[in-house]
């Protein structure tokens, strides 16, 4: 076994559009706690600017809500939203990840917008965090199919994170080496690093863990590493009272990672975190493996599949209607570009109704079994209104 094992700590950072403003109106405490949660991350790296190494990806629609003015008026007696975007940009202990604007899982929504999703996402990201190189991609849920490979690289990704569950080994390898190293996967002629994130350390991540278990269990999982492992953990950052407890010693930050940061500050035979890329510019990856078409567990299901945002009559009906409203959006855009429509209303009924099924591809829109599939139809409703006024530019 190696001496020195590296640890990847990945967090997901999403709200869904409206969600905050509705939790500040109707359940303020809740609204609290996960602004404080987001808040807590840089502030738990201020003392360790040396060792501290987190990945962070995102949404668009968070970011949206966080850089909003009016927004930022209203919880500014709660956090300093200015203030806070300032500090994600410190990229000496920040890696911002690349992801797609409206959080959508992207096997299950029409590839055509997969591209706009990303773009959208880029765009935002390359104002706020303008000095981060942006190496790899957080598919939402971690959604992922290698079909999104050859897009990945076009916009210029190196790596992307995947779940272990899914991970299939083309060269041969042990256990450990699926888990622990990257690979390469390739499809469509194109090639692109995946990084595997443990499954059971990032429920353990996710729910509640001591340094010390974690330090046991890292070892005896990476005992027979000959070569140095890369243990990559990914939860989200907000969600739960693991996270979102401000009680001080009884949270993430303060009972998991500041006992890690003061041990690997030690140096020896220890874990030490490290940035993604970084570790592929000293070890690089190796073999190649397939990603089967999946996202990462959720507390009812195990992510193969996409069963928790495909599992009910209404979720499978909603889906199939927003492939439909999506192909007639793309249909009128080629339109209006085929006859050189240069008309202002034209286009801007035509923005409205694309971005209008953007937002319909909202993970949480379909995650919540039923419940929340009736935001989907509102959205591709107004995109329907708008495809139907844009129609009379046609006639």
């Amino acid at each position: 076994m190696t001496d020195t094992l590296y640890h990847a700590l990945v967090l997901n950072l999403h709200q869904p559009h409206g969600n905050l403003e509705h939790l500040l109106r109707h359940n303020e405490w809740e609204a609290k706690e996960i602004l404080f949660a987001i808040d807590r991350i840089p502030r738990s790296l201020q003392d360790y600017q040396d060792i501290g190494r987190v990945h962070l990806a995102l949404s668009g629609t968070l970011l949206e809500d966080l850089t909003n003015s009016e927004f930022q008026s209203k919880v500014y007696g709660i956090v300093d939203c200015g203030s806070l975007l300032w500090q994600l940009r410190n990229t000496r202990v920040i890696d911002m990840l690349g992801t797609a604007y409206y959080h959508p899982v992207m096997p299950l929504v029409p590839p055509s917008d997969w591209e706009t999703h990303l773009q959208r996402w880029r765009g935002m990201a390359h104002r706020q965090f303008f000095n981060s190189d942006l190496q790899g991609f957080w598919p939402p849920e971690m959604g992922f199919c290698m079909e999104m490979i050859p897009l990945l690289r076009r916009f210029g990704y190196r790596f992307v994170l995947v779940d272990s569950e899914h991970v299939q080994p083309v060269t041969a390898m042990r256990w450990d080496e699926i888990r622990y190293r990257p690979h390469i996967a390739r499809f469509g002629g194109e090639e692109i690093i995946v990084i595997v994130r443990d499954r059971d350390l990032s429920n353990a991540q996710e729910s509640g863990m001591e340094f010390e278990w974690f330090a046991r269990e890292v070892r005896e999982r990476t005992k027979n590493c000959d070569f140095s492992p890369l243990v990559t953990t990914c939860s989200d950052g907000q969600i739960g009272g693991w996270f979102r407890n401000v009680t001080p010693g009884s949270n993430f930050w303060d009972a998991f990672y500041k006992p890690l940061m003061e041990r690997a500050r030690s140096g020896g035979n220890t874990i030490q975190p490290i940035f993604i890329k970084d570790y592929l510019d000293r070890f690089g990856a190796l073999g190649e493996v397939t990603v089967g078409p999946g996202a990462w567990n959720t507390g009812w299901h195990h992510g193969r599949d996409f069963v928790q945002w495909t599992g009910t009559q209404a979720q499978k009906d909603a889906l199939t209607r927003l492939g439909e409203v999506s192909q007639a959006v793309h249909g009128a855009l080629r339109n209006a570009s085929h006859i050189g429509s240069n008309s202002p209303e034209l286009l801007d009924l035509l923005e409205e109704a694309r971005w209008r099924v953007l937002r319909a591809e909202t993970s949480c829109n379909f995650f919540w079994g039923d419940a929340w599939v009736m935001r989907c139809h509102a959205d591709l409703d107004q995109a329907c209104e708008s495809l139907d006024r844009a129609n009379s530019y046609f006639r």
